[in-house]
């Protein structure tokens, strides 16, 4: 028999109380663990998917302030998300600047505020008068 166990009976009941009490606390841990990681699993099943493209929103005026991808990290708290339409009119007709971080210009492909395919708008004409303005 192993010799670092006392001989004693009511020695030995002791241990045997104070281990039982211990695995108890054991399997208690082990099934709250179980438990939350069953939770945590469920959420990431259950969570909805995140926009694919969002438009943070200014807090003065609520109006665009820049659009971002919907998985990006530095859209700010107030933010909705828009169609891949929208995000593209955003960023050329409207001219909302896009996040530096998540480039949604460069995943949209808009170069210099232009989509694919369209042209830039002509510069505004300018008269010259025929004769200089009088005073």
């Amino acid at each position: 028999m192993p010799d670092d166990l006392p001989p004693d009976l009511d020695r030995l009941h002791t241990l045997r109380t104070w281990h039982a009490m211990w695995l108890e606390r054991i399997d208690r841990q082990i099934a709250y663990v179980r438990k939350r990681q069953a939770e945590e699993e469920r959420g990431r099943r259950n969570r909805p998917k995140p926009p694919d493209w969002v438009v943070e929103l200014s807090r003065a005026t609520s109006g665009p302030l820049q659009v971002h991808d919907g998985a990006c990290g530095m859209k700010g708290k107030r933010h909705r998300a828009v169609s891949r339409d929208e995000a593209r009119r955003l960023l050329t007709a409207d001219a909302v600047p896009a996040c530096p971080v998540c480039q949604p210009d460069t995943q949209l492909r808009i170069i210099g505020g232009l989509a694919p395919g369209e042209s830039a708008p002509a510069p505004p004409r300018t008269t010259v008068p025929s004769r200089p303005l009088s005073r």
